[in-house]
């Protein structure tokens, strides 16, 4: 019998972006005169806490004892988090809605505002547990429930040993807190997770170091919002005159992005996007390297062999006037298929996934398009909608389809005469 697996996963910098009780400090003392010093000693007290270098428990009395914050602005503070619930988290909803009965939110944060947040990703009330506030008659804070063992340092470690979970655990989180469940040895592996913060007295101790809960859910086999975890696509920035706010715009959307002078063989075989500069040349030597790469992002000028990439199926887009738009072309490309202002695919703007998602590229030869869709029909699949555009080289369609398949679908569909590359998208 396979033991059931739970996941403990953090609530500050691990599923919202930020650490909460600094946030409830701009909004409570925001009419101080001193606000900027207070903001300062709270995220100090915060990051020691999280590096191991002071003890939860003080750590934690000396930030609520500077808030001065009450009921009100505990509600601006839910709002506000409620937008700032990390990337890789959001788009994973249905994940938590599957496993409801498997994943726990454990916290040294505090009730009254996590289970606002976390209760519309399907997290159970009775799997939340975290500090709660003591108020005054007029709702100020003045304290939090000290007998709660998430108040105590090792809370986490304290709370696991009440709750006697009956499978196998991992824990997902940022900070010193989360480790000690794994020095506690009472979890199989603990994820760093390190989408919004990375502590090294964290990283370096850690089974896994993880970017995204992508990566957490591809190394479990469970499925995800993505097939594959962006943080493992590399983007290579080669050159000059690649937009910044193009290269930040895709870093923040999770590819792990690279930055080298010039391109060399070792280089581009690792590479899944490429941001050429216009110095350099890609020649038809290194593309035969580039085994990963799907698309190609250029400033004007640089040496490309079009046809070649075209032929390689690897899709090319330029820079736009705007500083951003090659990295929302790519970005689009990679998470949906999208190809419009490509300069050598077929354009279609495609809608948002929903479901299972399938990018053939080939040949532009007659009988494709049917062999393509008697794969599904062998797997008994329903198509809920199919796209299809060619060029003088090659056809691109994009088929959605509801409910599971069996992987084996996907060896038969890529030995279809003429396929170029198969990618599919969750």
């Amino acid at each position: 019998m396979v033991s059931k697996k739970y996941f403990i996963i953090d609530f500050d910098s691990t599923f919202t972006q930020v650490e909460a009780l600094d946030e409830l400090a701009r909004i409570s003392l925001q009419d101080r005169a001193d606000k900027e010093e207070i903001y300062k000693k709270i995220e100090d007290y915060t990051n020691q806490a999280m590096e191991g270098k002071l003890s939860f428990r003080e750590s934690l009395a000396a930030r609520v004892k500077l808030l001065e914050a009450d009921k009100s602005h505990l509600k601006l503070l839910v709002k506000h988090l409620k937008t700032l619930v990390s990337t890789s988290f959001a788009r994973n909803k249905n994940f938590f809605k599957q496993h409801a009965n498997e994943v726990l939110i454990v916290s040294g944060g505090f009730k009254e505002f996590i289970a606002p947040v976390v209760l519309p990703y399907h997290i159970k009330s009775e799997n939340i547990y975290a500090n709660t506030f003591v108020f005054d008659k007029q709702g100020k804070i003045i304290g939090y429930d000290d007998t709660n063992p998430l108040s105590f340092e090792g809370g986490k470690v304290k709370l696991l040993k009440e709750l006697k979970l009956p499978g196998e655990i991992h824990g997902i989180g940022d900070g010193y807190s989360d480790f000690q469940l794994k020095e506690s040895g009472m979890i199989k592996k603990f994820y760093a997770f390190t989408e919004n913060v990375e502590r090294k007295s964290v990283t370096e101790r850690a089974d896994h170091i993880t970017p995204s809960l992508d990566e957490v859910l591809f190394i479990n086999k469970i499925p995800a919002a993505i097939s594959y975890p962006k943080n493992r696509i590399v983007c290579l920035v080669a050159g000059e005159n690649i937009p910044e706010a193009s290269v930040k715009l895709l870093k923040k959307d999770g590819f792990s992005v690279k930055q080298v002078s010039e391109l060399t063989k070792a280089s581009i075989a690792e590479a899944g996007i490429l941001l050429i500069g216009n110095k350099l040349t890609l020649t038809n030597e290194l593309l035969s390297y580039a085994t990963k790469l799907k698309v190609i992002g250029t400033a004007e000028g640089a040496g490309l062999p079009v046809e070649l990439c075209t032929a390689h199926g690897v899709a090319i887009f330029e820079s736009g006037k705007k500083p951003e738009s090659l990295g929302k072309r790519i970005a689009k490309y990679i998470n949906n298929g999208d190809t419009i202002k490509s300069i050598n695919f077929p354009h279609l703007q495609l809608p948002s996934v929903n479901g299972h998602r399938f990018i053939h590229i080939h040949q532009n030869v007659p009988g494709v398009l049917a062999k393509v869709n008697q794969v599904f029909a062998d797997n008994q699949l329903n198509i809920t909608a199919q796209y299809l555009m060619t060029n003088s080289q090659i056809g691109y369609v994009i088929t959605d389809i509801s409910g599971q398949y069996d992987k084996q679908m996907l060896k038969t569909m890529k030995s279809i005469p003429h396929t170029i590359q198969l990618r599919f998208l969750y």
